[in-house]
C-alpha cells in the first residue's frame, strides 16, 4: 500500500515516528501496520458470509508491474523478491489488516478490499497463490498474496480480514499458520473421438445415436467438404477419458477410434 510520510527534520521524524505507533502508516513497499489494525462493526451475518466465501481459483497470471523489485526498501531494510516460488512453504505467525487500508493501493497497484480473500508477503512474487492453514484449528484458505508485508520479524504473512475470518483468529491480532504456494494446473488437451465415417446420413445418425447411449458421451454427426462422408464424433473428452472410449469402440466392432485434438469445451 502506498501512503507518503512527509517530514522535514529532527521535528518531523519525531512526528512520523508518534504517528506510526498511533495509528499506523502504509509506507511505499508495503503494509507498515504498527497499531492493532480494526475491523468492521460485528455482524454476524457479515461473518457467516465470509466465513463461506469460495476460495480463489488459482490460475497462471503475469507478474504484476508494480512491486516485484527484484529489491526493494523499506525503514532502510532490504528485501528480495524471488524469482520462483516453486514448493515454497513457511510456518509462523499471521496478521491481518482491514478498514485502515481498505480501498487503498496495494504494492501490486491493485486496490485492497477486506472482504477479498488476499494478503501480503515480503518475499513472494506478485500475485501468488497460497494454501493457508490455521495450525490451532486446522482451517484452511486460499489467498492471492498481491501486497507488500508484514514488515515485523515475528510475522511471515498479513492476510486480509476475510482471510482471518475463514481461518477462525478475526478476534485475535496473530495466528500460527502454515503457507504453501499453489501452482495453476497446466491446460489439459481435449480430442473428439471419431468412431465411424458413413456414406448415408441415416446410418451416421443411427451409430451417433447408439454410441452416446454405448458410452454415455454426447455425439455430433458433421459432414466435411472435401469427401461427402458423414463422420461419427464423440465428444470432447479429456486425454484420460480416451482410453476407455476406445476400449468401448472396439468392443463393439468399430474399430480403433481417430483422435482429433480440440479446444475445450465451453462452460
Amino acid at each position: 500500500m502506498y501512503s507518503r510520510c512527509i517530514f522535514s527534520g529532527l521535528a518531523g521524524w519525531v512526528a512520523i515516528v508518534f504517528a506510526l505507533v498511533l495509528s499506523g502508516c502504509a509506507y511505499e513497499g508495503g503494509t507498515v501496520a504498527v497499531a492493532k489494525d480494526a475491523a468492521p462493526p460485528h455482524d454476524a451475518d457479515l461473518i457467516k458470509f465470509l466465513e463461506a466465501l469460495p476460495d480463489p481459483v488459482v490460475k497462471a497470471e503475469s507478474r504484476s508491474q508494480r512491486g516485484n523489485g527484484p529489491v526493494y526498501e523499506v525503514w532502510g531494510q532490504a528485501y528480495r523478491v524471488m524469482e520462483s516460488a516453486t514448493d515454497f512453504w513457511q510456518e509462523g505467525a499471521a496478521s491481518w489488516y482491514g478498514t485502515k487500508f481498505h480501498g487503498r493501493e496495494t504494492s501490486s497497484g491493485e486496490r485492497y478490499d477486506l472482504y477479498q480473500l488476499t494478503a501480503a508477503h515480503r518475499h513472494l512474487p506478485l500475485p501468488t497463490y497460497v494454501r493457508v492453514t490455521n495450525l490451532a484449528n486446522g482451517r484452511q484458505t486460499v489467498v492471492r498474496v498481491n501486497d507488500r508485508g508484514p514488515f515485523h520479524s515475528d510475522r511471515i504473512i498479513d492476510l486480509s480480514y476475510a482471510a482471518a475470518v475463514k481461518l477462525g483468529f478475526h478476534n485475535q491480532g496473530i495466528g500460527q499458520v502454515r503457507i504453501e504456494v499453489l501452482e495453476p494446473e497446466p491446460p489439459q488437451q481435449h480430442f473428439m473421438v471419431q468412431a465411424g465415417a458413413f456414406t448415408e446420413f441415416a446410418r451416421a445418425q443411427d451409430s451417433h445415436e447408439e454410441l452416446q447411449v454405448l458410452t454415455g458421451v454426447r455425439g455430433v454427426v458433421i459432414q466435411l467438404p472435401d469427401d461427402g462422408f458423414y463422420r461419427v464424433r464423440l465428444g470432447p473428452v479429456l486425454a484420460h477419458e480416451v482410453p476407455r472410449l476406445q476400449a468401448i469402440l472396439e468392443a463393439a466392432d468399430y474399430g480403433k477410434p481417430t483422435l482429433i485434438p480440440t479446444a475445450a469445451p465451453m462452460n
